[in-house]
């Protein structure tokens, strides 16, 4: 009787720790998983792509602004947003100016899933991409520096590092005559812009 329960116990103290071992293995396993998470891939799933209801973010640039707005779109190093509050428009930011985003705990748990695959065209749609689309559109712009200047006018043209700008008044016009000055802006100086129009996403 004694070596009957001597087995048992044994038996149950060999389960206890096989599921130890187990439950440590899907833990390490899990942050292995999670040390490979891209921001991009996090964004994304604030998209609401899945089904899931967009959610509002709370996002902190580089030049001071805290803005509440939701995912549209996330490209190779940049996330387009639909702002909350404020005028209408959109917003696309380098991934480079934003300082943390802030959400309720569920979204950032929701985030933090394993996400589908990325498509090898989002891979090659950078930021100066999205800027190309706002110069085939002639679509007026605000562009916010890191030193938190403010820029409007219409971007001539986008090369591989930098923008063209032609300085004019918000929502006039790019004509000759409104314009007030150009500007050659790196990226690595915009915080973020904002559209009056959104650039095509795929």
């Amino acid at each position: 009787m004694r070596w009957d329960r001597f087995f048992d116990d044994l038996e149950d103290q060999l389960a206890s720790e096989w599921e130890a071992e187990r439950a440590a293995l899907d833990t390490e396993a899990e942050r292995l998983r999670l040390s490979r998470v891209l921001l991009a891939e996090r964004l994304a799933l604030l998209a609401g792509r899945d089904g899931a209801a967009l959610a509002t973010a709370s996002f902190d640039l580089v030049d001071g602004t805290a803005l509440r707005a939701t995912v549209t779109g996330v490209g190779a190093d940049w996330v387009a947003l639909a702002p909350a509050d404020g005028p209408p428009g959109a917003v696309v930011a380098p991934f480079g100016a934003i300082l943390a985003v802030g959400m309720p705990h569920a979204d950032l748990l929701r985030t933090a899933r394993a996400a589908p695959p990325r498509s090898p065209l989002t891979d090659r749609l950078t930021f100066g991409f999205v800027l190309r689309d706002l110069v085939r559109r002639r679509a007026g712009v605000a562009v916010h520096l890191v030193n938190g200047r403010l820029l409007t006018g219409t971007i001539d043209r986008a090369g591989a590092d930098h923008l063209d700008l032609a300085l004019h008044d918000p929502g006039a016009p790019r004509r000759a005559d409104a314009v007030t000055g150009h500007r050659m802006v790196p990226f690595a100086a915009v915080a973020w812009v904002r559209a009056d129009e959104g650039p095509s996403l795929p």
